[in-house]
């Protein structure tokens, strides 16, 4: 069994910023890739940025330069460090991990999901 549950939403102010946590507990081997995706409402998902095991990131056009990926391989956590917020980042952040459990895998994960509101 694996749970993903994700922390640090909440309400900011445009200019502002925000970090969002993922941590993933259970039977967990090892946690490859870990993503962020977000939905707005009336919209589709979309991925927000991504890390590999290694460290190597990638990020939507639409959040590079304000936002940040990181993880903690050791306790098994994501972040996202979002700065210069916007009104249109308002969205439930999502995250979603590839993990290796000690009964098999690799399988997906997703968390319950946060809230982010950015409004003056």
């Amino acid at each position: 069994q694996v749970q993903l549950v994700e922390s640090g939403g909440g309400l900011v102010q445009p200019g502002g910023s925000l970090r969002v946590s993922c941590k993933a507990s259970g039977s967990i081997s090892s946690v490859y890739a870990m993503t962020w995706y977000r939905q707005a409402p009336g919209k589709q998902r979309e991925l927000v940025a991504t890390i590999t095991r290694g460290g190597i990131t990638s990020y939507a056009p639409s959040v590079k330069g304000r936002f940040t990926i990181s993880r903690d391989n050791t306790n098994n956590t994501v972040y996202l460090q979002m700065n210069s917020l916007k009104p249109e980042d308002t969205a439930v952040y999502y995250c979603y991990q590839t993990i290796q459990t000690i009964l098999g895998g690799p399988f997906n994960y997703w968390g319950q999901g946060t809230q982010v509101t950015v409004s003056s």
